[in-house]
């Protein structure tokens, strides 16, 4: 599997044009929303966006810009889940949700310092994973994958829980994208 399966999954769940009332995202084509298309250089018609320009916007903004390849020569597992949490919530949450579960993980500072949780991948976070991987193994992956999924799950209940309108979405969000 590389990023190419993953943009590939996202667009097959994401499907083709949406514009449902209760989504403040407004019209969606294939997962993109019309302002993420706009600041992106699309003009056109969303209905009629190219598939091409939704995987360039997949790998551009939610894979390379947060540096999630970073991440994958580590753990694929791990990078792929943060990329389809990015996806659905922004690469700023995905990463700050990764920095939470680090710190969560680490034995109160015994296994590597806590993260400023300043919702970017850089040195300190790669360090701290890396020093995760290196006590945990591939077996941690799956802890670690866990509570991102925790932190994202919540994080949909409380967007249901804040704005009743995204109870239409609660059910979807949680089945295609938890465990």
């Amino acid at each position: 599997m590389d990023i190419h399966d993953l943009i590939e999954e996202v667009i097959a769940r994401e499907g083709g044009y949406t514009h449902h009332p209760a989504d403040r995202g407004g019209p969606t084509n294939m997962g993109i929303t019309e302002a993420v298309a706009r600041a992106n250089g699309y003009a056109g018609i969303m209905k009629e966006m190219p598939r091409s320009f939704a995987e360039t916007i997949y790998r551009r903004l939610y894979w390379e810009r947060p540096g999630y390849a970073f991440v994958a020569e580590m753990s694929w597992p791990v990078a792929a889940e943060l990329f389809d949490t990015a996806v659905n919530m922004g690469p700023a949450t995905a990463n700050g949700f990764l920095q939470r579960a680090l710190n969560a993980l680490n034995r109160n500072q015994k296994d590597y310092p806590d993260l400023t949780v300043d919702r970017l991948i850089g040195a300190h976070t790669l360090a701290a994973l890396r020093a995760f991987r290196m006590l945990r193994g591939s077996a941690g992956d799956k802890v670690l994958i866990r509570t991102l999924n925790a932190l994202q799950g919540e994080r949909y209940v409380a967007l249901a829980e804040q704005r009743p309108a995204n109870e239409a979405f609660l059910y979807g969000w949680l089945a295609n994208r938890i465990g």
